[in-house]
């Protein structure tokens, strides 16, 4: 059984503000009398469940293209974590036993994959003005734990206001991989398969992705 956990894009997903929404130009349709459907896309890359490329916060870091696919497929551990809209939460916020979890992944040679149910992501189309965010120091402790990948439901590591972006800093510096805009209600904590395979999109700063979970 796959648990979608990608929110659907349409015109009306929210992107952060100023940002491409998502547009379609239908250029053939066979509704019309067209032998096929041709359609065209617009939008950002940051839309949706989506990963950010190294050089989207990182100077000289790699562009999606270049990042490791193993990341992005195999176990991950879900965990809730006790969080407040507009404000950053610590590691007191995430009970040990999924940390024993992440651990016990890591042992056995897997790279450290961590999805955060935060509940504070809100309606995939309305961009939230309040959202919850791991403090830096957390992220410097979760990458000094042996964490590769850092997935949350909101739609960014750091706060909806934020313009020192501290979050995706601190990804930057433990060399932790982000993922965003994932929807986790609903998806009970533990240990599942992630697969959220970005697309080889050349020299691109993030890239959309279908992320589910696999038991």
């Amino acid at each position: 059984m796959l648990v979608d956990i990608s929110p659907p894009l349409a015109p009306t997903t929210a992107v952060f503000p100023g940002d491409t929404p998502l547009s379609r130009h239908v250029l053939m349709d066979t509704a019309r009398g067209d032998h096929l459907t041709l359609s065209t896309l617009t939008s950002t890359v940051h839309i949706g469940a989506h990963a950010d490329g190294e050089n989207h916060y990182k100077p000289a870091g790699l562009p999606i293209d270049q990042h490791p696919l193993e990341i992005y497929l195999g176990p991950c551990v879900v965990a809730p974590v006790r969080a407040l809209l507009g404000r950053r939460f610590s590691m007191d916020a995430l009970e040990s036993r999924w940390m024993d979890d992440l651990d016990g992944l890591i042992a056995n040679g897997q790279p450290g994959r961590l999805l955060l149910k935060t509940g504070t992501g809100g309606d995939s189309r309305t961009f939230p003005g309040d959202l919850a965010a791991p403090e830096p120091a957390m992220i410097d402790a979760l990458a000094a734990r042996g964490v590769r990948l850092l997935g949350v439901d909101t739609p960014s590591v750091d706060l909806a206001d934020a313009k020192d972006l501290v979050g995706h800093a601190a990804c930057a510096r433990g060399s932790v991989f982000i993922l965003e805009g994932l929807v986790l209600d609903g998806v009970e904590p533990g240990i599942w398969e992630l697969i959220a395979l970005p697309l080889k999109l050349v020299g691109f700063d993030a890239s959309p992705v279908r992320a589910v979970l696999r038991r």
